[in-house]
C-alpha cells in the first residue's frame, strides 16, 4: 500500500526537518516547500493527501496560500501551523477554508493524531462511496463533490464532512459535541466547539450562495440538524 503524501509549507528549515523526521518515522512520504511560490507550485503539481501550512513565509503569508489553494479547488485537508494561540486568528483561518490548526510548538503525538484523523475520514469515505441526496442536494463524500440542482457547491473537506453527517440522518438534531466528535474523533482543543460553529457558518453561507436557503436549522442550546419541512421558518 502506497503511504500518504504530505506537503509541509514551512520556511524554518530546522522545524521542517523535525516535522519531516516525525512524519517519515510514522510512515508518511513528505515533501517540503519553504515559500509561497514553492508551496503553491508543489500543492498543485504533487497532489498531496494533506498539507501542513505555516503562516509565516518569506515571500508572503500562509493565509494567502490558504486562500489561493481553496480558490483553486484543492480538496485535500489543510492543517495550519500557527505560533499565535488567538481565537480570532483561528476563526479567520477556519473561515478561509482551513480544516484544522495546531499551535507551535507542535507536540508529535497530537500532530500525528490530527493527521491520521483527517486521512482516516477521507479513506473511510472512499471505501463507502456513498451518495447522499436530499431535496435537490447531492453529496458524494468519496469524490469530494456536492451539487444542488446540478450546480456545484464548493466546500472544504471539513464542511463537506459536516454536511454529510447531517444528511445521513435528516431531522435529527446533533449537539455541537456530537458534530465535533464526528469531525475530529481523535479529540483535541476545547476550542473545537467554536470551530464547529465557524465551519457551520461557512457551510450555510456557501449553501445560500447556490440559493439553497434554510436547509440547516439551529435548535438553540441543542445543536444543528437538517430541516425536514420546506415551509418551516428559515434561520
Amino acid at each position: 500500500m502506497t503511504p500518504p503524501d504530505l506537503l509541509i509549507i514551512e520556511d524554518d528549515a530546522d522545524l521542517a526537518a523535525l516535522l519531516r523526521g516525525d512524519l517519515e518515522a510514522a510512515g508518511y512520504r513528505v515533501r517540503i516547500a519553504s515559500s509561497v511560490v514553492a508551496g503553491l507550485t508543489m500543492a498543485r503539481a504533487a497532489f498531496p493527501n494533506l498539507v501542513l501550512l505555516d503562516l509565516g513565509l518569506p515571500d508572503g503569508t500562509g493565509r494567502e496560500v490558504l486562500v489561493r489553494l481553496r480558490r483553486s479547488s484543492l480538496t485535500v485537508p489543510i492543517l495550519v501551523l500557527t505560533g499565535r494561540d488567538s481565537v480570532e486568528q483561528k476563526v479567520d483561518l477556519l473561515t478561509l477554508g482551513a480544516d484544522d490548526y495546531l499551535v507551535k510548538p507542535v507536540q508529535p503525538p497530537e500532530l500525528l493524531a490530527r493527521i491520521a484523523g483527517h486521512l482516516r475520514h477521507r479513506a473511510a469515505a472512499e471505501v463507502r462511496d456513498e451518495v447522499l441526496a436530499y431535496r435537490g442536494l447531492v453529496v458524494r463524500p468519496a469524490r469530494h463533490q456536492a451539487s444542488y440542482q446540478g450546480q456545484p457547491v464548493l466546500l472544504s473537506p471539513t464542511e463537506l464532512r459536516m454536511l454529510a453527517v447531517l444528511l445521513r440522518q435528516p431531522g435529527r438534531v446533533f449537539s455541537r459535541d456530537e458534530v465535533a466528535r464526528e469531525l475530529w474523533p481523535e479529540g483535541g482543543s476545547a476550542l473545537r466547539s467554536n470551530a464547529v460553529d465557524v465551519h457551520m457558518a461557512n457551510l450555510r453561507k456557501k449553501l445560500r450562495a447556490v440559493q439553497l436557503h434554510g436547509l440547516i436549522r439551529t435548535v438553540r442550546q441543542v445543536g444543528y440538524g437538517i430541516r425536514k419541512v420546506q415551509s418551516e421558518r428559515q434561520e
